[in-house]
């Protein structure tokens, strides 16, 4: 996919020749011929077009052939232009960014759908390199070119990054659980604390949200009574509250208070 440079705007046209070159250097045949990419010692950036899924990562071309890509800010970060010198040790940089570049974007993609904790962002990402050790397992057999896999070192760097920017924040994740787990059907306060352990937040982090938070134990014990009542008689009822986290006294006493009332 090539720029069509000269039908931009000259502010345009500086900015998008920064990164990808003159005119000139944009156009020009993407396969390369009689190109053994293994014995080379040193290669040329021939070329650099926009992704075609995603404009904002760069296509980076060497010696005519498909390499890598980065997003903007790693090309811009890099110095990448057009007829530049690659060695070996540059283009392991390069594909290290690339791949830092893939899985911090998915990432990203996955944490904005709500709040996570530094623990569930770290279990997310293991799971994408089991799975993406397992497809490589499967590719092997087909006899195809396993895709890149990513370390742990890698994993770490993405949620450094996260929780730099602050996609990523322990507290504020906390305080969303809080405020919105089983909201209607009600939970007790031990069973909220045992899963925000559970999370991954330390326990000053939980006590200080649980201050700020409130969830009052009476009425969340009376939205459970509500929900179970037609399910369970007292005495099933009173054990399955136990079981749920809530103190054996106030849920004997909740029964007895609240048990005869109608659900909603």
């Amino acid at each position: 996919m090539g720029l069509e440079i000269e039908s931009l705007g000259d502010a345009k046209k500086r900015e998008v020749e920064l990164i990808y070159g003159s005119a000139e250097d944009v156009t020009g045949p993407i396969d390369g011929a009689g190109w053994d990419f293994d014995e080379a010692e040193t290669w040329t950036v021939t070329k650099l077009t926009p992704g075609v899924k995603d404009p904002n990562r760069v296509n980076v071309f060497l010696d005519g052939h498909f390499v890598l890509s980065l997003d903007v800010n790693q090309v811009i970060d890099f110095g990448l232009k057009v007829q530049q010198s690659i060695t070996k040790e540059r283009l392991d940089e390069l594909r290290r960014a690339s791949e830092f570049g893939k899985l911090y974007q998915r990432s990203l993609e996955w944490v904005l759908t709500r709040p996570h904790s530094i623990r569930e962002t770290r279990d997310y990402l293991r799971r994408r390199q089991m799975k993406r050790k397992q497809l490589n397992r499967q590719r092997v057999r087909e006899e195809k070119k396993p895709l890149a896999e990513f370390d742990d070192e890698l994993i770490e760097m993405v949620i450094e990054r996260l929780v730099e920017k602050k996609y990523v924040d322990d507290r504020k994740f906390a305080e969303f659980y809080v405020e919105n787990r089983y909201l209607r059907k009600g939970i007790s306060h031990k069973r909220l604390r045992m899963e925000l352990k559970n999370k991954g937040i330390e326990q000053g982090m939980i006590n200080r949200v649980f201050e700020q938070v409130p969830r009052d134990e009476d009425e969340e014990i009376k939205k459970v009574i509500a929900k179970k009542r037609k399910k369970y008689n007292d005495f099933q009822l009173v054990g399955y509250l136990v079981r749920q986290g809530f103190n054996f006294h106030n849920a004997k006493t909740a029964v007895e208070e609240y048990g005869n009332e109608e659900s909603d």
